[in-house]
């Protein structure tokens, strides 16, 4: 079953050896790339020594129940041996066929999160804010950095829409989970009458693509400069320092005044424009074979309800898989990990099953 694995140990140990050359240790570019090499294939490599260490246990367990000399707490020593050896290679095989599933080359990779208010009115962008202040939550806690890139509040401290750029090892694995509709049902601090409203928010998650990723014409692009608005103090409608790049092709169109630096501002905006244009050709890659992954986790689309936030019940439920956690509090305070993690258990099953019936 994994037969080809000790190439990859060979591989791995090659590696190893050229980490210590001094020509290779001086060439920053060739060292990262091996480390990162070296770092990607360790988890893989340490498991399958120790599935091998655990074949051998179960052979030399073997061959001592084979002979028939063996006094009878030796025989009992050389059971207890065999028996664990067999748990171990049971364990190790499950892990093993989890680790040789194909990656997603996007998951190392930075995100992009875009959250916009939808049906509710000015509930649906006060619920808007608290994603993103669960998110923020949630960065912080795994110690990735958060860089916005737009921002249009209401009055109330609601959020119409927000985009910004979340820094750090795994981001997207993690999150990009997160794509879909979001739903809230509770009591507004407006409502008299203490009726339950229902209001949504769309959440959109990106990896950030690399120029290399996404290469765009400088010809297709219309730039404008406008006054930021919102929040800002005396620097607002001083300077034009706002960005709107409009890519004529595709006709998106990304907004960026989060900085006082036209250039900076310009920045950001092609920096959400490439990972748009690589969301879209992911999407149309994903459903080139969706058909194996019929019961993927979510299709990623941004119309697809995936979750419930019910306030009056303490309640969280993730449609897509069914779960239901009432821990809402610690959840919309950054505390994903649980509903994060059952996720990526349902995708991963999944993809072994359909890995299997190929």
């Amino acid at each position: 079953m994994f037969e080809n694995l000790d190439a990859v140990v060979n591989r791995y140990e090659q590696i190893g050896l050229e980490l210590t050359r001094p020509e290779v240790v001086t060439d920053n570019e060739r060292f990262r790339a091996l480390m990162k090499e070296h770092s990607d294939i360790s988890p893989l490599v340490e498991t399958y020594r120790a599935y091998c260490t655990a074949q051998k246990s179960e052979e030399e367990a073997l061959e001592l129940l084979n002979d028939s000399t063996l006094d009878k707490d030796f025989k009992e020593l050389a059971e207890e041996e065999l028996k664990s050896a067999k748990a171990d290679i049971e364990r190790l095989t499950e892990e093993l066929k989890i680790l040789l599933l194909p990656k997603d080359p996007n998951d190392s990779k930075n995100v992009i999160v875009e959250i916009r208010a939808g049906a509710g009115g000015e509930e649906a962008a006060l619920f808007a804010a608290v994603l993103f202040r669960m998110y923020s939550m949630y960065a912080e806690s795994n110690r990735w950095q958060i860089d916005v890139n737009n921002l249009n509040e209401t009055e109330l401290g609601g959020i119409k829409e927000i985009s910004f750029v979340i820094e750090g090892n795994g981001a997207y694995s993690r999150l990009k989970y997160e794509s879909g509709v979001h739903r809230v049902q509770r009591v507004p601090d407006t409502e008299t009458q203490g009726r339950i409203h229902t209001s949504t928010a769309t959440v959109a998650v990106m990896p950030e693509a690399d120029e290399v990723d996404v290469q765009i014409n400088p010809a297709d692009l219309k730039i404008d400069t406008f006054r930021s608005s919102g929040a800002g103090g005396q620097h607002i409608n001083k300077t034009s320092s706002a960005i709107r790049v409009t890519h004529l092709p595709s006709g998106l169109v990304v907004e960026c005044q989060d900085e006082r630096s036209q250039y900076k501002n310009k920045d950001k905006a092609l920096r959400v424009l490439r990972a748009r244009l690589f969301d879209i050709a992911k999407a149309e890659h994903d459903s080139a074979i969706a058909s194996d992954r019929r019961a993927q986790v979510g299709t990623g689309d941004r119309s697809e309800r995936i979750r419930t936030y019910n306030y009056p019940q303490g309640r969280l439920t993730d449609h897509r898989i069914g779960l239901t956690l009432y821990k809402l509090d610690s959840v919309v305070n950054g505390d994903l990990n649980e509903v994060i993690d059952a996720l990526i258990a349902y995708d991963r099953t999944e993809a072994l099953k359909a890995q299997e019936n190929r």
